[in-house]
């Protein structure tokens, strides 16, 4: 009779662990993707909502980091491009001096073409002159000064003619040199022009994969603020399956510490391990005041798995509603976990919470007491 009775302890004892471990893998599959606190979580959802809210705080920080970059970027391709107005201008205004000096070398030797066809007609009229003997020429002239005249204008036009072609000779060279100098800077001027090109063109590249990050984590922190929205709905579901209309109630806020109300929600942890404002810190806060004494059960369980907790450490838990005890829901994914303040002839219940509305807040309510589990630290 006592081997039997061992065995069977022993089949109870197996299978609250493997029930244990089922959901401990449920939770796990179920926030599959997402950094688990090893503290425990309240109410339903809020794990998930907690996690997706800090992955979406976190791609809004790579958000901005990359809206930093891109107005880097969007600020060097402007610099470039600016630098690019630059040297076009000067490129063209360089093209527009090299057609000039083109114009010009054109004239000056279409002015040498004419001067060399002036030249070989004196130097025609020379040479028909040049026949005539220098005795002839004497013997012509009616004195000696109309001979030197006629010599001196014949070495005139000749040295009038050699100035003109060398002057001419001289501007076609310095227009050359200059129209040289000025392709060899265009040259150089294209070629800045190319790099300053390919360099706006690596910022442009930049920029746009920047802002095609940019665009993705935006869309996950949409995503995430749906998935959100999403599981506040759930939870609300699951909290207004428990019947019953919540009420402000106690404005003390049913004596949970108030630096613990005052902060944000899941801001501080309390001593039972517990994130505030949540409904399971607030019935830890319960069982404390009423007992002096709360288990330590940070990372143990969510609302739903506190009745295994309590058959764990040899806590007594039933179906029979009692003032003073913990009611746990089990709705939802996570439960959601209230303080019995009183119990009526008619099966119903009234009960003190923390974060019913998913905001926090405290308040109270009647409920119909059947279908919970009652945790009794008494």
């Amino acid at each position: 009779m006592f081997m039997v009775k061992t065995k069977q302890k022993m089949k109870t004892r197996k299978a609250r662990i493997i029930q244990s471990l089922l959901v401990a893998a449920s939770t796990a599959v179920l926030a599959f993707g997402f950094v688990i606190s090893p503290l425990v979580r309240a109410d339903s959802f809020d794990e998930q909502i907690k996690q997706l809210q800090a992955d979406s705080n976190a791609k809004q920080q790579n958000v901005n980091q990359l809206q930093v970059q891109a107005d880097s970027y969007q600020g060097e391709i402007d610099r470039l491009q600016t630098q690019i107005n630059a040297v076009q201008s000067q490129i063209r205004e360089n093209q527009a001096k090299r057609d000039d000096l083109q114009t010009k070398i054109q004239a000056a030797e279409d002015e040498l073409a004419k001067q060399k066809v002036l030249l070989g007609e004196n130097i025609k009229a020379v040479y028909v002159e040049g026949q005539i003997s220098t005795l002839e020429m004497l013997a012509s002239s009616k004195d000696l000064s109309q001979f030197l005249d006629k010599q001196q204008y014949r070495d005139t036009i000749q040295q009038k003619i050699r100035d003109t072609l060398d002057k001419i000779n001289a501007l076609k060279a310095q227009l050359k040199e200059q129209k040289t100098e000025v392709e060899k800077l265009l040259a150089d001027q294209e070629a800045m022009n190319q790099q300053l090109g390919a360099a706006q063109a690596q910022q442009s590249a930049l920029l746009s994969y920047t802002e095609d990050q940019k665009n993705q984590f935006t869309a996950q922190i949409r995503a995430n603020s749906a998935s959100i929205a999403d599981l506040r709905a759930q939870q609300a579901a699951a909290n207004r399956r428990l019947g019953g209309s919540a009420e402000a109630g106690d404005p003390n806020h049913g004596g949970y510490p108030n630096y613990l109300y005052a902060a944000a929600q899941d801001s501080l942890i309390d001593p039972w391990g517990m994130y505030n404002r949540e409904c399971v810190s607030y019935t830890a806060w319960k069982v404390y005041q009423a007992y002096g004494h709360m288990p330590y059960w940070g990372g143990r369980g969510n609302a739903n798995q506190w009745p295994g907790d309590a058959q764990d450490d040899g806590i007594p838990t039933g179906s029979t509603p009692k003032a003073g005890a913990v009611a746990i829901s089990m709705s939802g994914y996570y439960g959601h976990a209230m303080w019995v303040e009183a119990v009526f002839s008619n099966g119903y219940i009234r009960v003190s919470q923390m974060n019913y509305d998913l905001a926090g807040h405290y308040s109270e309510m009647t409920i119909n007491g059947s279908g919970l589990t009652y945790i009794y630290f008494n």
